[in-house]
């Protein structure tokens, strides 16, 4: 099973590696998923969110109670 990131979704991807003979074979793009914990004060635990590296910068920056809601919103629990 690959990794999702929990706040935008994104899974991974298909493409084609080109060789320098123009052979196409398959390749899979995987996300880069990290795992963190957060201390969430409303719940009063830590909390674990797996994000991609961009994301894990705006969980920093909006605060985890506003990424918590987001992913309660998909329907999952952090």
């Amino acid at each position: 099973m690959s990794d999702r990131c929990q706040l935008t979704g994104a899974g991974p991807g298909d493409g084609h590696s080109v060789s320098h003979s123009h052979v196409g074979t398959s390749r899979r793009g995987e996300p880069d998923v990290q795992r963190h914990r957060h201390v969430v004060p409303g719940l009063g635990r830590t909390a674990g969110v797996a994000a991609e590296c961009p994301c894990v910068k705006r969980v920093d920056r909006n605060g985890i109670e506003a990424a918590g809601a987001r992913i309660r919103a998909c329907g999952e629990r952090i």
